[in-house]
Parts: structure tokens; sequence; C-alpha cells
């Protein structure tokens, strides 16, 4: 049987419909994994260096006079610094986004510590979402069962309460929110605007904490100081209050759906 359509005309046709062939419109796969690859490749060498040693409480402590000289002499070099090393922790997973915030607050003040951190964090959750989403993002949609599938459609339908009520509370790791957005068909500007608005109470908390650290050293009497010694009962339940109260739009929409 031969086509009714000239040996010209469907190639035309194939190339204006890219879902009739699976391999058009897709990436190499080495394109797709680069991006992670290079971070993969950037963790592994930050803890060959050791750099998680000198990112503690106890460290701070230690250098905390020299530390803010530092700082005081060099504001400006010192602030770009700070956000280069903080986008670029986020960007490679680098478990030390609590520890560098009250750093910054320390060292910098709580309000404009929490500033810079609110904008490197997002830059830097940005990249790492880019890159799992490149990754992996269409293999899992492709691949998703029923269920997962049901899972991300809902979730992308609503995606920036969702986002935004995993941000207000931190009940998982930070750089797990960060990857888990780019299985389900989250866009961009929905991501970063849900990670920049959710993190800015967390984010300011702990410059806070960091800007009354001195006190807390005082206390500690020479033991090994971290992130307990800070947080207090007080500020764990409003992060549950924030989250619920971001959370009621969400439920509300669920039960008018319903009904």
């Amino acid at each position: 049987m031969t086509s009714r359509f000239p040996t010209g005309q469907m190639e035309k046709a194939m190339a204006c419909n890219p879902e009739e062939d699976p391999g058009v419109g897709r990436k190499p796969a080495w394109r797709r994994y680069l991006p992670l690859a290079i971070i993969a490749t950037g963790l592994a060498a930050a803890y060959t260096a050791g750099l998680q040693d000198y990112i503690s409480l106890t460290v701070l402590a230690e250098h905390r006079d020299a530390l803010k000289q530092f700082v005081a002499e060099h504001r400006v070099a010192s602030a770009l610094g700070y956000f280069v090393l903080y986008a670029l922790a986020v960007a490679f997973a680098f478990p030390a986004a609590s520890i560098l915030t009250i750093f910054a607050g320390f060292v910098f003040g709580w309000f404009i510590a929490g500033t810079l951190t609110v904008f490197a964090a997002t830059t830097g959750a940005a990249a790492i979402f880019l890159a799992a989403r490149s990754a992996f993002g269409d293999v899992l949609r492709r691949r998703a069962g029923p269920f997962a599938a049901r899972l991300a459609d809902g979730f992308s339908k609503d995606a920036f309460s969702y986002l935004l009520v995993l941000r207000l509370a931190p009940v998982f790791p930070f750089f797990i929110i960060n990857i888990a957005p780019a299985f389900f068909d989250i866009k961009l500007r929905t991501y970063v605007a849900a990670t920049f608005l959710g993190i800015i109470p967390g984010t300011f908390a702990y410059c806070w904490l960091g800007q009354g650290l001195d006190s807390v050293i005082v206390a500690a009497a020479g033991r090994e100081i971290s992130i307990t010694d800070l947080v207090t009962p007080e500020i764990t339940i409003a992060f549950v209050g924030l989250a619920i109260v971001a959370a009621i739009p969400t439920i509300v929409r669920k039960f008018r759906a319903r009904s």
C-alpha cells in the first residue's frame, strides 16, 4: 500500500509533530545528566577537602572575634563572598545551610544576614532544581504509575501552596525539598516564588538566633555547641503555626471541590 502523501510532505508532517517520534526534542543523555554530574563532583570535592570540619558552631565560637573584625573591615566583599558561598552550598547540596545562616546572623546582624541568605538560598535552590529536572523529571513522569501520576497532577495544579507549606515548616531537610519538586511538572517561576517567600520566616529566625550567639557561647562554658542549643520550643511551634496558616487555602479548596 502506498502512502497518499508524497515523501517530502510526510517528512514535514513528522517534523511538525514531535510526539510521533519519541527521539525528537529530547536532549542527549550526557547533556541531561551533566549538571547533576557537576553537582555530585563538587559535593565530593567539598567533603574530600574537609570543608565540613570548618563549618560548625564550635569553629564559629573559637574564631568569632577574628570573623567579626574581618567583616567590619571588608563589609561589601564579605557580603558578596557570603552570598556566593551560600548559593554554591545550596546548589551543591552541601548540608551547611543552617550553620551558615547562623554564621551570617552573628557577623552581619539579623537583617542584612536574612536578606542575603534568602536571595542566595533561592538562587542555589533554583540551580539544583533545574539540574534535577533536566536529569530525572521527564523520565520519572513517563514511568510513573497511576498513583504517582495522580499525585504529580495534584501537586502541579496547586504547586505554589504545597511548596509554600513545605518551605514554611522545615519537616524535611532543605535539600530534599529543593530536589523533590523537579519530579513534578512545576514551572520555575512558581518554584522560585514559593521558595523565596516560604524560607523568609525560618531564615530570619535563624539569623536572629545567630545574632544572639554570644550569650549561648558563654552559657555553653567551653563544651561543643550544636543547633539544639539555639532552637527553642517556641521557634518550633511558630514554624508549625505558619505552615498551618499557609495550608488553609489548599484545604478550603479541597473541601469546596468535594462539595
